[in-house]
């Protein structure tokens, strides 16, 4: 039996082991909120999310949307990608929630797009974006196989002499079921401990309740008369971390500032909470949302179904656009307390 486990080993090294992968996480079920002991002691999934930047493309002598998805390593697809990295994935849920924790290695900690600093003689804006994740829910389980290539395409792109350009959008590549997507943002979601709840189809994300939730903190954007450059020399914040406007304090030497606002979500939007830390080189995500909503647009979760819930994940790792993403189908699936000792067996 060693022998063949060797040869299996041996077999299928080329593939990666991250393609051998089970598919399942499975979340068991709770009579409270999960404990700290209750995390440890949880069944892990870790999945390997890959990516994480553009390829540089040869000149095409044809090129269409699906060339373009193909040749896309955010896509998953092309060579020269960067080191996956693995997320830590555990599950539980109760009565009426369902938790989700994410753990993953992250050696920066990016929680303020576009901060601010204060150097003595003014305000300066970091070049910074944030870290975050996207986990993205086939709602009715209508796409086979499913994974986050479905809605991951580049826009705006093409070809000119040896140069190419593009930028990843989230989007469904023609009509069909939406999908439910999770967007936790480490600076202007997490500081209000949410998640953005939204959907995704063939016009793109859109969130479940309309409406712009982020707005820069420059003193330039509130100006359209000001033609400078949002956070380029000479803007400056308009509100402190605390809310209060910056105009008439006195600011310090490193003194800092975001450098987005972020208005609280309501109704659809603000199903999804979150509470996370970064310590130690890593970040750990707790989010939780009600098994069921009142949307069409969130997927709903009913334990007492016999069904799976098929997701993709993506990391940002100081980024907006280029991401991580899971590149096999994966499923979560519910286990009610009298299914535990069957499948510790």
């Amino acid at each position: 039996m060693r022998y063949f486990c060797y040869f299996l080993l041996l077999f299928f090294l080329p593939l990666g082991c991250t393609d051998l992968e089970p598919p399942q996480l499975v979340a068991l079920e709770l009579g409270h909120a999960p404990t700290d002991a209750d995390w440890k002691a949880a069944l892990p999934k870790t999945v390997h999310v890959k990516g994480g930047r553009l390829n540089k493309v040869d000149p095409l002598p044809a090129i269409d949307q699906d060339t373009v998805h193909t040749s896309t390593a955010s896509c998953h697809h092309g060579s020269s990608l960067p080191e996956p990295i693995g997320v830590d994935l555990r599950a539980f849920y109760t009565a009426e929630n369902l938790y989700l924790r994410l753990s993953w290695r992250d050696v920066t900690r990016n929680d303020n797009m576009r901060g601010w600093t204060y150097t003595g003689d003014a305000w300066q804006s970091s070049g910074e974006m944030e870290d975050g994740i996207g986990i993205l829910w086939d709602i009715q389980n209508k796409y086979p196989e499913f994974t986050c290539s479905y809605a991951c395409h580049l826009d705006d792109f093409g070809v000119s002499g040896q140069s190419f350009r593009g930028h990843n959008r989230m989007k469904l590549f023609k009509e069909g079921p939406q999908l439910d997507l999770w967007n936790w943002k480490a600076g202007r979601t997490g500081r209000l401990a949410f998640a953005d709840d939204r959907f995704v189809d063939a016009k793109g994300m859109q969130g479940d309740q309309p409406g712009e939730l982020f707005h820069a903190n420059s003193l330039f954007q509130v100006r359209p008369q000001i033609e400078d450059e949002i956070f380029g020399p000479g803007d400056r914040p308009l509100y402190d971390f605390d809310g209060n406007a910056i105009a008439g304090q006195q600011a310090t030497v490193f003194s800092r500032a975001p450098g987005y606002l972020t208005d609280p979500p309501a109704g659809d939007r603000a199903d999804i909470r979150a509470s996370a830390a970064w310590q130690d080189g890593r970040w750990v995500l707790i989010l939780r949302r009600a098994l069921t909503t009142q949307s069409a647009r969130d997927v709903q979760f009913e334990p007492s179904l016999p069904r799976v819930y098929s997701f993709g994940l993506a990391l940002m790792d100081n980024s907006l656009y280029e991401h991580y993403a899971s590149t096999l189908p994966l499923d979560l699936v519910l286990r009610p307390k009298s299914g535990a000792a069957a499948f510790a067996r």
